[in-house]
């Protein structure tokens, strides 16, 4: 086991190796780094860690993560309002906005169904998309979740809860591959993938 010089050293690469991909080595350059920058450039770092954690809230319409009750894409009027997107996660609300091929809404699930994790229908907002188009302004739904085995289980279910809803239910081209993850396709495929959408129906064979 290492030895460390300082304890208080040893406390905080013990706390960045606990981030996911960060190693004890990669952890120890990172602290190193930090203990050279002066005290004023550090405190800011730290707050804004600790003020991320504390202030951050999510959209109570799509769930996104944002500065305030309702974020902005949300409150946008210049967005297109009667198109949802249906995405697991942050990252993927990021990755379809730099395609810069979308102008609706979105709709973060927070995960997908995943039995083996322990995760099913009630631990993610499929709810509270439903809620969302039984109001009746929603007139198309894009699922576009990653393309795995447990992404097109929640595609399916989510589809299976909205068919008797009036609303059309899309799903991306495959261009994004089989198995891949949203946040890692390239912007210009998963672009064209948003453009070229096709009816969820014809995407299972019905």
């Amino acid at each position: 086991m290492d030895k460390y010089p300082s304890k208080l050293l040893e406390t905080a690469v013990n706390e960045f190796s606990k981030l996911p991909g960060i190693g004890r080595k990669s952890a120890l350059r990172l602290v190193l780094h930090l203990l050279r920058q002066d005290s004023e450039s550090v405190n800011f770092f730290g707050n804004s860690l600790i003020q991320l954690r504390n202030e951050i809230k999510h959209c109570k319409v799509c769930h996104n993560i944002s500065d305030t009750e309702v974020c902005q894409i949300c409150e946008n009027p210049s967005r297109n309002h009667n198109v949802v997107c249906v995405v697991e996660n942050i990252r993927d609300v990021m990755s379809v906005e730099n395609t810069q091929h979308f102008n609706g809404l979105y709709h973060v699930l927070g995960g997908i169904i995943s039995p083996m994790d322990g995760i099913g229908p009630s631990d993610i907002e499929i709810e509270s998309l439903v809620h969302r188009i039984e109001k009746g302004e929603i007139i198309e739904v894009i699922l576009a979740l990653s393309t795995t085995m447990e992404g097109d289980t929640t595609n399916f279910y989510i589809y299976r809860k909205l068919k008797g809803l009036d609303v059309k239910i899309t799903t991306l081209a495959r261009g994004v591959s089989i198995g891949d993850e949203l946040e890692y396709t390239d912007e210009i495929t998963l672009g064209r993938s948003l453009d070229n959408r096709v009816p969820y129906e014809s995407s299972i064979g019905k």
